[in-house]
């Protein structure tokens, strides 16, 4: 190759890399021009109007209703629903502003993941505001998150950083042609009914009295102490069974810290939730609340779990002998004042019972030991050394 050809081939290459550039260029200000900083995704968006949030993806869908100023998860059979989860879902919506939009045909909306729920490959989620009536007020669909560009690293060579996601493609309304980027990948919208369970559960405080009745009678057992301070006794211990404290303590600590991951309605089969061969759990406190559980075996590592919650509490003060009649009024405004928590857990608690909870087996591993296994493991027995033998006598 000559010098000519050579300078010739430079300039090709030149102009066609200047061309490139072009090009992306416009691209970017052609989708930047289109639309970036344009408001909020959802003006006006009245957020103590929306009384129904349906979500749909794919073949599910969710609906979480508002009844009786309670939200609740329509596909758990109205249980409770976690109410600031909810609650920030709206707001977040109210606030979210656009970053950037586009116009696209029919035939892009694939390659953003936004089809409308149901069509397959490239299908989004949906996302539905309605009023008390059903009404829709707003819906967005929801499609694949928006990506940021990962920057060059010098430190690793000129790598780039690893990306995240930063955003969400989006399209406000049924009949929308624009194509909006957010700047929130909404990674709190879930379809799973499970997701959005209001997860507040019983709370087992001061216990007394523990039992646990296994199908297999031999690992039943029985707990009580007279006071918070006393130690636990076994009932029916023999001479060798000595209880483990640091297992005992385990299982009474488990009692304040218990968990749920789903719920099924009361109704539910024994075959189907997995209440059979149940191990019954009875926990007495001394602030006479009683619970009783029945549970069926682990599986996929959940337990199927029925309560029950009852509490005898006094409502009427006993006054003493002696008492004085200008000390009545003091008196009688002290003792309510210590029985209103104690009707308020009563009245919170009591709601938990009936369901059937899918109950994680780390929530309950520490209580629902065997007889045996509440004992000091015995010491492994110290191998003697063999003594030699005497010697033949001759």
């Amino acid at each position: 190759m000559n010098r000519k050809q050579f300078i010739i081939l430079l300039v090709v290459v030149v102009l066609v890399g200047t061309a490139g550039w072009l090009v992306r260029k416009n691209r970017q200000e052609s989708w930047q021009n289109s639309g970036q900083a344009t408001g909020k995704l959802l003006p006006n968006f009245p957020v103590n109007d929306v009384a129904q949030v349906l979500i749909q993806s794919g073949t599910n869908t969710l609906h979480l209703v508002r009844q009786d100023n309670l939200w609740r998860v329509q596909e758990r059979a109205n249980y409770p629903a976690n109410f600031s989860q909810i609650s920030d879902l709206l707001i977040k919506f109210g606030d979210l502003k656009i970053s950037q939009r586009q116009d696209v045909g029919p035939s892009q909306l694939g390659r953003f993941e936004l089809l409308p729920p149901g069509a397959g490959t490239g299908a989004g989620t949906l996302i539905q505001f309605n009023d008390q009536s059903g009404k829709t007020i707003d819906s967005v669909l929801l499609g694949k998150k928006h990506v940021k560009k990962p920057a060059a690293n010098p430190q690793a060579g000129g790598m780039p950083d690893e990306s995240w996601p930063d955003g969400r493609y989006v399209m406000v309304g049924a009949n929308s042609k624009t194509l909006v980027v957010i700047s929130d990948p909404l990674d709190s919208v879930d379809v799973k009914p499970d997701a959005w369970l209001n997860k507040d559960f019983v709370k087992i405080e001061k216990p007394n009295a523990i039992s646990v009745s296994y199908p297999e009678k031999t690992n039943s057992w029985q707990l009580t102490r007279e006071s918070e301070t006393n130690d636990w006794v076994l009932a029916n211990a023999k001479p060798a069974e000595k209880l483990d404290p640091s297992k005992v303590s385990g299982l009474t600590g488990a009692f304040s810290s218990l968990s749920f991951n789903d719920v099924l309605p009361p109704d539910t089969k024994p075959e189907i939730s997995g209440l059979t061969n149940v191990t019954s759990l009875t926990v007495e406190t001394t602030d006479h609340f009683t619970y009783t559980a029945k549970i069926g075996p682990v599986s996929d590592d959940v337990y199927p779990v029925s309560l029950t919650v009852m509490a005898d509490l006094p409502t009427v003060r006993t006054a003493a002998q002696d008492e004085k009649p200008d000390d009545k009024t003091k008196l009688d405004k002290d003792f309510a004042d210590t029985q209103k928590p104690l009707t308020d857990k009563l009245a919170k608690e009591r709601r938990f019972s009936g369901w059937i909870f899918k109950v994680p087996t780390y929530s309950l591993s520490s209580i629902l030991k065997t007889r045996a296994q509440l004992f000091v493991e015995p010491k492994a027995a110290e191998s003697t050394p063999a003594q030699p033998s005497s010697p033949t006598q001759p």
